[in-house]
């Protein structure tokens, strides 16, 4: 609901040939006022008026669980959500299935951005963040004996993952509003695993930089607070964007 980014690349090769990202002066309130800005965006782009092999879209949201794949059944998709996620009747439910782990994640897409996408590339796909993410670290922490503690900062949202020997030992999000916010959800998850801040890596990636108070003020309680290092020609030779800050959007 905070903005629009979109990523255009060859996906055999992996060259990015054209990244933009439009975020917006405030959140919009509902998927009726994201697609009104999206439209928008996409009426005034001349890049994004033509035609493309694949289309893969991604939202981005708060209204997802996931679910072991022993226990998924795709009949109890309304379920799962229940004990998480205020759902209404009306809602269409979907999910994917991650790459790198026996997981399903259940999640609530914006329809009428589906439909609007349909009606412009036609055939698509289309994803939940949080599926993209884990996969994405998993797959980078792979074959590596170290537990990792990610924090994935948004707007107004963090998620919080947590690698165990090479799994997903835990995933999260968070709604807030200052950054005292985010530190009291890494600290409290922190302690649920007994992790001490003195000792635990914790990794950055999203909208924070070494620059931002966010930052700073994380450093004051965890010593050890790295960027996750992406490398990309792309970004390498555009110095005015930092890779980690557009993680999900990279192929």
């Amino acid at each position: 609901m905070d903005g629009f980014s979109f990523c255009i690349s060859n996906l055999a090769t992996q060259e990015i040939f054209h990244f933009e990202s439009h975020p917006f002066k405030q959140s919009c309130a509902n998927p009726v006022a994201l697609l009104t800005e999206i439209e928008k965006i996409t009426k005034e782009s001349a890049i994004l008026n033509q035609d493309f092999e694949s289309v893969v879209l991604i939202h981005q949201n708060n209204l997802a669980t996931l679910v072991p794949s022993t226990l998924f059944d795709k009949e109890q998709l309304s379920t799962y959500l229940t004990y998480t996620v205020k759902t209404f009747s009306t809602d269409y439910i979907a999910y994917d299935s991650l790459e790198q782990a026996a997981i399903n994640n259940v999640y609530v897409p914006y329809v009428n951005i589906n439909n609007f996408f349909f009606q412009k590339y036609g055939a698509f796909e289309y994803k939940h963040q949080a599926t993209v993410l884990i996969d994405k670290l998993l797959l980078h922490a792979k074959n590596t004996q170290k537990d990792h503690f990610y924090v994935h900062v948004e707007k107004k949202q963090i998620e919080i993952i947590v690698l165990k020997d090479g799994q997903l030992h835990l995933y999260n999000s968070f709604s807030y509003e200052t950054k005292e916010d985010v530190l009291y959800y890494i600290l409290f998850t922190a302690e649920q695993l007994e992790l001490n801040p003195e000792e635990f890596e914790l990794s950055f990636t999203g909208w924070i930089d070494k620059d931002s108070e966010l930052y700073t003020f994380a450093y004051q309680y965890v010593r050890n607070i790295t960027f996750l290092e992406i490398k990309n020609d792309f970004f390498e030779q555009d110095k005015t964007l930092n890779a980690y800050n557009y993680y999900i959007n990279i192929p």
